[in-house]
């Protein structure tokens, strides 16, 4: 099977990871017999990535080659929507993957920024009406190939925001969705959460931006007022500390890290503490409890959803101005690998879905 995957950006060899996890898919599928190619909007050279060939618009336009599917991540407007149109009767399949915000109104439903973040009124009114219009042109078209299209979400909350925000009739996509969460990195797979390992910190959490208030680092923060016994290890750039003050038990290292050297300090944490106000599916959090350590997350619908029935996980308020995790000083230290979201399980069906809608 031929197959084009339709992309804003993709790795390259220069250092860029945009979109790693599309890559991380398109090698699996090269690995069990799919011939991928990858057209990518953002570059202007052909390449190769790790054995996936990687085409400019342009390339493709010059000389359409014949594919049995066309497969379209987080779609925007701009560039995916105008090439469909222009080219969709090219292709006898679509496999739509849904991540994120390309298809949510984003004001109501990221939270609020924190105060020390700039805003403006301007370009909020105008995130405001591009939404309006993207999701009036996918309302429109999506049904419209529906009858030759599979629709894939990363989550069952993404899925229901879709519709949600969209206002497509379930019925158009009756029998034509897939709820396959993203996969996590190979090493959280290969590597074990050591319990009986000498733990320097008693909770660590590892974001990339502390500045985005969906990924609660006041709560963190409070939590740590609250629990003054226990030793926090906070990692991930951001202006947060400059405006609010630290609690004097977490230590802060303002800086991302590597899959490796996130490893190393889930060894020296007895849990990964993960609170969060939105997410599609919280891969972090999934790839920390596919790595074995405890996970400690919010109590919202999508963390439920991605974790009850999970031993090794547990929920917090994200409200209780007073909470604290004492109780969790006094449990013993357990590793559980969570492989729900190893590619075996995850990319797999996915590659189920591609041959079935041949």
């Amino acid at each position: 099977m031929k197959v084009l995957v339709l992309v804003e950006d993709y790795p390259n060899n220069q250092g860029g990871v945009t979109l790693m996890y599309v890559h991380t898919r398109n090698a699996y599928y090269v690995q069990h017999g799919i011939d991928v190619d990858v057209l990518n909007f953002r570059t202007t050279e052909n390449y190769t990535y790790e054995g996936v060939p990687v085409m400019s618009e342009d390339t493709f336009l010059k000389n359409p080659k014949q594919y049995d599917l066309l497969i379209v991540h987080a779609g925007n407007v701009k560039n995916h929507y105008r090439f469909l149109k222009k080219n969709g009767k090219l292709f006898p399949r679509f496999l739509f993957f849904y991540h994120g915000h390309e298809v949510l109104r984003l004001s109501s439903v990221y939270s609020k920024p924190y105060p020390y973040v700039s805003r403006s009124r301007v370009k909020e009114f105008l995130q405001d009406c591009y939404d309006t219009f993207k999701l009036r042109v996918w309302r429109k078209y999506l049904p419209k190939v529906a009858y030759k299209s599979h629709f894939v979400f990363v989550s069952k909350w993404m899925y229901d925001e879709f519709l949600k925000h969209t206002k497509i009739p379930e019925k158009v996509l009756d029998g034509k969705t897939s709820i396959t969460y993203n996969c996590v990195g190979e090493t959280f797979e290969k590597e074990t959460y050591d319990e009986n390992a000498e733990k320097e910190y008693d909770f660590v959490t590892v974001r990339g931006n502390l500045d985005g208030s969906k990924y609660s680092v006041d709560i963190v923060n409070r939590l740590a007022f609250n629990t003054p016994n226990a030793k926090f290890l906070l990692v991930g750039k951001g202006e947060f500390f400059n405006h609010y003050e630290k609690a004097p038990n977490i230590e802060w290292r303002n800086q991302t890290m590597g899959h490796k050297e996130i490893i190393e300090i889930l060894q020296k944490s007895r849990f990964a503490l993960m609170p969060t106000r939105t997410d599609a599916q919280g891969l972090m959090m999934c790839e920390m409890s596919a790595f074995g350590i405890p996970v400690i997350t919010s109590d919202i619908p999508v963390c439920h959803e991605v974790y009850d029935g999970f031993d090794n996980a547990y929920f917090i308020d994200n409200n209780d101005e007073n909470g604290n995790l004492e109780l969790f000083l006094s449990l013993p230290n357990k590793s559980e690998k969570d492989v729900r979201f190893y590619k075996e399980k995850t990319i797999s069906k996915e590659l189920d879905i591609i041959h079935q809608i041949q």
